[in-house]
């Protein structure tokens, strides 16, 4: 018997954390993730619980789905991220889990749903548009080699770099700001709370290596890149890879040198870190243009994300 319940929290999260190691446990981008883990990532200021869900047959937890809802977005649109585990795939689970979150959805007042997919997943992509959902764009994870990095690719040599130092409230206003600033032409940009800035930098439980610095010309900061280690996902797959986690410039300052300067300085701050290889995530469609960039530097596309929505 089938039954959808909605998560408890301080009671489901080792049945939560079960489910999602189960299911995405095939995958090359998921390290397996523990229960404090969690429950320090649902700390962010902006974490949804309400949207949470757990599926069970027979009284066994075999899926989870997040029907999330961003509380600092004035956009009517919502995020389902589910998932099962591979043997209960292919029966009603699948879509229940959907259907539910749909519903969770609409009752708060979303008119549209947005998940993603790996481009190679063709049985739940195909599961999604039986349920309404269309392909709207793709998401692209790229990979280098760093000891393959290109230099001489039109960076600006006049533009110095600085770090981020933590224990200064104006540097985190200014990473905080450039942010925002960078990122608000992208076509799910939500504002991003100082709060949640803090959380990320101080508290996240995934990227806890990371740096970020500015890029300053004329004693104005025109861009920042922020790089990381998630040493537990680099045990697990054996590897020795870095994120580039994000980056932009100024609108007004781009085409300039500047993002090549900070690329090319991030990277070096990886292999700084004795990493071989760095990954990042990008829009294909990314309104600045971002993937030429990377594939100048070496950059090559690994994988790709399907992005689908449908109306609620």
């Amino acid at each position: 018997m089938l039954n959808i319940r909605r998560f408890v929290k301080g009671a489901d999260e080792p049945l939560w954390v079960e489910v999602l190691n189960a299911a995405r446990k095939e995958r090359e981008d998921w390290r397996a993730i523990t229960e404090e883990e969690l429950i320090a990532d649902a700390k962010r200021p902006s974490f949804d619980f309400e949207g949470r869900f757990i599926g069970e047959l027979d009284g066994k937890a075999v899926g989870v789905v997040h029907a999330k809802v961003d509380k600092m977005s004035e956009d009517k649109k919502g995020f389902v991220h589910f998932d099962v585990v591979p043997e209960f795939r292919g029966c009603e689970i699948e879509t229940a889990l959907i259907e539910t979150a749909l519903g969770a959805l609409k009752a708060r007042g979303m008119t549209i749903a947005q998940t993603w997919v790996d481009s190679n997943e063709r049985e739940r992509i195909e599961l999604l548009k039986g349920l309404h959902f269309r392909h709207v764009r793709l998401f692209s994870v790229m990979e280098m080699e760093l000891a393959g990095v290109s230099q001489k690719i039109g960076e600006n040599t006049q533009v110095a770099i600085r770090p981020l130092r933590k224990e200064l409230e104006g540097d985190i206003q200014l990473f905080n700001w450039l942010s925002n600033e960078n990122y608000k032409e992208d076509l799910d940009y939500c504002p991003i709370t100082l709060e949640e800035t803090h959380h990320f930098l101080f508290c996240d439980p995934y990227l806890k290596e990371k740096e970020i610095l500015f890029a300053v010309l004329n004693g104005e900061s025109l861009g920042c890149v922020g790089v990381g280690v998630d040493e537990k996902y680099n045990l697990e797959k054996k590897v020795q890879a870095g994120e580039v986690f994000t980056i932009g410039v100024l609108k007004a300052h781009r085409r300039k040198g500047i993002g090549a300067r900070l690329m090319l300085h991030g990277l070096e701050r990886l292999r700084a870190k004795g990493m071989t290889k760095a990954i990042l995530g990008v829009e294909d469609d990314n309104p600045t243009q971002a993937i030429r960039l990377y594939e100048k530097l070496g950059f090559k596309v690994k994988r790709r994300e399907v992005i689908l929505e449908r109306e609620v």
